[in-house]
């Protein structure tokens, strides 16, 4: 049986993360490619070494840990710049990604990531659900999660498509307002998905 990857996107506090959870309590294992790329980025030498001929050796604090802050000032400025970091990263979070999947027993496995629309890397998905939220209720999320301020939310925000760009490249589409109504979409999309596989 060949196991299908589905790619789940939605711009910064969409409920991105929520959703994945929801996926794991069906039984399918999700891939937090963010996650995953910081971590490649901590313990991957190669990457290290490319990351800091790009950005210099401010990009990790003394203890060996990224240096986020000064990463994301430098790279939300500058798009070339965010551009030249994610060929970097990127191809080796998919080999990473492959690797992974390759361990799990399960009809389809879920790939979380911020861009998959923007970078093209929705077409390696077999298929893509993309997260919707207002934007007044995402940027109110994110400044309860990562306290920064609604302008350094909307300058990410412009490096991310718009839903309206996003939605007729999606195979489904989850409107994240009330968790209950949310839980009942990921419930019927994981059904489909499954029929789709039978």
């Amino acid at each position: 049986m060949k196991k299908a990857t589905v790619g789940l996107t939605g711009g910064i506090g969409s409920g991105k993360s929520t959703i994945a959870k929801m996926f794991n309590t069906v039984g399918i294992p999700v891939y937090i490619a963010d996650i995953e790329a910081k971590q490649l980025m901590v313990n991957d030498e190669k990457l290290r070494q490319e990351i800091k001929k790009l950005l210099g050796n401010e990009a990790y604090l003394d203890n060996g840990v990224l240096n986020r802050v000064y990463i994301a000032d430098k790279v939300f400025k500058d798009a070339t710049l965010l551009q030249k970091l994610n060929a970097i990263v990127h191809p080796a979070v998919g080999a990473h990604f492959e690797r992974w999947k390759t361990t799990q027993n399960v009809p389809y496995v879920i790939k979380e990531a911020a861009i998959l629309f923007e970078n093209d890397s929705y077409q390696y998905c077999d298929y893509t659900i993309l997260v919707t939220a207002p934007i007044p209720e995402r940027i109110k999320r994110v400044i309860a999660r990562d306290q920064i301020t609604k302008d350094q939310i909307e300058e990410r925000m412009q490096h991310q498509w718009t839903d309206e760009k996003k939605i007729p490249l999606a195979d489904f589409v989850i409107e994240n307002i009330t968790l209950e109504n949310t839980k009942k979409q990921v419930e019927e999309i994981h059904m489909q998905i499954k029929g789709l596989l039978a």
